[in-house]
């Protein structure tokens, strides 16, 4: 659970030191940073099993992510409210998700890995998958 927020602790202690450094702008900024690399700024994730149960249901596509991963996070502003129309799995918090990504990732955990009508795209570009939800 801690490496969770490993990053987001990182980055608003970072903006501490320099608030009481140089100003108060940085707490600002680097508070920002920190909601936007914690796990907030992503849709509540759920386990792999009910993913792929519900994607088998209605289609929507199965995103495999983890926290503080950068090309996570740019996936996720990138997709925008498009985000509602996938199913997120974070693979630190479900050893079944982590599976499923090595799985297609020759034994890598590379995220975010999507899988879209059935199909697996590890590190997708996010503009193709903005267009593809």
């Amino acid at each position: 659970m801690l490496r969770r927020w490993l990053l987001a602790a990182v980055l608003l202690s970072f903006g501490i030191i320099l608030a009481v450094r140089s100003g108060w702008p940085f707490l600002i900024v680097f508070a920002l940073l920190a909601v936007v690399a914690s796990p907030l700024a992503f849709p509540r994730s759920i386990p792999a099993a009910e993913a792929q149960r519900r994607s088998a249901t209605d289609g929507k596509a199965i995103v495999y992510w983890r926290p503080g991963c950068p090309f996570c996070v740019r996936l996720r502003a990138t997709l925008g409210l498009r985000s509602r129309r996938a199913h997120w799995v974070d693979i630190w918090q479900d050893p079944e998700g982590a599976a499923a990504v090595r799985a297609v990732a020759d034994g890598n955990e590379t995220v975010p890995t999507v899988i879209l009508a059935g199909a697996a795209h590890v590190n997708p570009d996010p503009r193709w998958l903005r267009s593809a939800l």
